[in-house]
């Protein structure tokens, strides 16, 4: 499903050329778990905003369902991000304005669903994350965990394959944390392919696969067998 082979970002930070990742060599398939590691500087980030659409390759192949997307303009990397992968942010990212219904809806919006039909999937993705209950409330009105939650549920409002997690447990309590690893487990047995990003390596023993990078480069894949 992913397929990254000798994969190069370079940035330019004044006169400096800075290797964010030097020669990424990856393939994920359909249905995985897998978490990305790596201590600060080690090119996690680069790597998640690659896989994600939000930036693209400087040297090397990036493969989403076998069609290469180098050469992808914005608006087409927009389609991919829309209809293809659903994120979730440490910082939850939603609008505070919005109650949570309006916040899981939000992404349906742009796909240019009738309001109704966006306000039965909001309520059932909702339902599905356990927050029946919580749909008019406004992020201030929640709990982290429950503010996190509401974003998973945004993040799969389009039925996206695959769900990016950007250090999704970050901002929460250890308690309120293994909840929202426990729902990106049941995302993962329900079909769709997990990939986490945290520096986290107890977050990580959760997948059934961790990847460790470290100056750019990938220094370990190591498929978990959880007894």
């Amino acid at each position: 499903m992913i397929r990254l082979e000798n994969v190069t970002k370079r940035y330019l930070m004044g006169d400096n050329v800075v290797k964010a990742l030097d020669g990424i060599d990856i393939n994920i398939n359909e249905g995985e778990m897998v978490a990305i590691v790596g201590p600060s500087g080690s090119g996690k980030s680069t790597l998640m905003n690659i896989i994600g659409c939000l930036d693209v390759v400087t040297d090397g192949l990036y493969e989403l369902n076998k069609i290469s997307i180098k050469d992808y303009d914005q608006d087409e990397l927009a389609d991919i991000r829309n209809q293809q992968i659903g994120f979730v942010f440490q910082q939850f990212n939603l609008l505070n304005n919005f109650t949570a219904i309006e916040n899981v809806m939000m992404p349906m919006t742009y796909a240019k669903l009738p309001k109704q039909k966006r306000e039965e999937k909001a309520e059932e993705l909702l339902n599905l994350v356990g927050l029946g209950d919580r749909m008019d409330h406004k992020p201030t009105e929640l709990s982290g965990g429950q503010q996190q939650r509401v974003s998973i549920a945004r993040a799969l409002a389009n039925n996206p394959a695959i769900i990016l997690a950007d250090e999704p447990t970050g901002a929460l309590d250890t308690a309120t944390g293994h909840e929202v690893l426990n729902q990106l487990k049941k995302l993962n047995q329900g079909g769709k392919t997990v990939i986490i990003i945290t520096h986290d390596l107890e977050v990580a023993k959760n997948t059934n696969r961790i990847i460790t990078l470290r100056d750019g480069k990938v220094i370990q894949d190591e498929v978990q067998n959880h007894a």
